[in-house]
């Protein structure tokens, strides 16, 4: 009959410890909790470091389109010096069943956008440096 009790006695302070603790992460989470305004290709793809703008200027064309962007690519450490990817103040992004062009025509639209690229993969390169254009397509680059 002890270890009746025992167990029951045991089994409440574990039900009310679970539910303090419970309770406890509950109001914390949503604290720390981060809605990102795109999805990752890939796991390996970097984009904890943007900043404020730069997520701003994704959240805008998410929200003009209506479709979550993918990011392909994000912070790199290696690449071309004074790339905006290496600053962290780049995303290269693409959209299922959208073509490049519609998205860089929500992007021009986008608030605080600087350099918008188009590449022949149909990704699209956002950054928030200076304003410019330009586009990669094989050899050729055309910057306008």
């Amino acid at each position: 009959m002890k270890r009746i009790h025992l167990v029951v006695a045991s089994c409440l302070v574990l039900t009310a410890c679970n539910q303090t603790t419970q309770q406890r992460f509950t109001k914390v989470l949503p604290a720390h909790h981060t809605v990102l305004p795109y999805s990752k290709q890939t796991v390996s793809v970097s984009g904890g470091c943007f900043p404020t703008k730069l997520l701003g200027v994704i959240a805008h064309i998410k929200e003009r389109t209506g479709r979550q962007p993918i990011l392909t690519s994000g912070h790199r450490h290696g690449g071309k010096t004074g790339s905006y990817h290496r600053k962290c103040m780049a995303a290269d992004i693409r959209i299922p069943g959208m073509s490049d062009q519609a998205i860089i025509e929500v992007a021009r639209t986008a608030p605080g956008v600087g350099g918008i690229g188009r590449y022949c993969n149909g990704i699209v390169h956002v950054d928030v440096g200076p304003k410019r254009t330009w586009s990669h397509c094989g050899r050729s680059k055309r910057r306008g």
